[in-house]
């Protein structure tokens, strides 16, 4: 995995409530076991129409939004456990989703995957809502080593809770493997010791 110490972008406003993980990549698009290609079909059904073209009012899709930053609403990855909307979220280039709540299994997916999973309070989701849509070019500002989120150029900060295993594994850029085989002397100097 890429290695995740801070990140400031530019950010995507999805102010939706409750979005489960078949609107985040739609089970039909679940054949493959590769990680490659999901991002293609992210939140597929909203972005694009019945006919196949491009819905150019879905804020994925409007050019007057990007980063790799998705704010989202309330609720978040909810619904089945499938890894895939991970796959789909990673893939499409996204490395932090915003939210005042996520679905367990959601989060536990996306930390796995290299996504950060960043939940705040209500007030300050509205604050990112407000900050994004009135200015498309506002840069959001995150620390992992601090476990801080900004709106920069003001003073709307906030921190945010991780697990202190998944915190090492981004900032380090590990798997569950990678971290085992980091600790590997430590492992044979206390099976030396036996």
């Amino acid at each position: 995995m890429e290695k995740f110490t801070t990140l400031h972008s530019r950010a995507i406003p999805l102010d939706i409530e409750n979005i489960d993980t078949d609107q985040i990549i739609p089970a039909r698009f679940l054949k493959a076991t590769d990680r490659e290609g999901f991002g293609d079909n992210v939140f597929r059904d909203w972005r694009f129409n019945k006919n196949g073209d491009l819905n150019e009012e879905f804020p994925l899709n409007d050019t007057t939004y990007m980063g790799s930053i998705l704010v989202a609403g309330d609720n978040f990855g909810c619904g089945s456990s499938r890894e895939h909307a991970a796959w789909a979220i990673a893939d499409y280039g996204l490395k932090v989703v915003v939210s005042s709540f996520f679905a367990d299994i959601f989060k536990g997916n996306a930390l796995n995957n290299g996504i950060l999973p960043i939940q705040v309070t209500p007030a300050y989701l509205k604050e990112l809502f407000k900050h994004i849509t009135t200015d498309p070019e506002t840069i959001i500002s995150v620390n992992l080593e601090d476990q801080t989120i900004s709106i920069k150029d003001t003073d709307l900060s906030e921190k945010f809770d991780i697990d202190p295993y998944k915190k090492t594994c981004l900032i380090n850029g590990y798997d569950d493997i990678d971290y085992l085989l980091s600790k590997k002397d430590a492992i044979l100097a206390f099976e030396a010791k036996s």
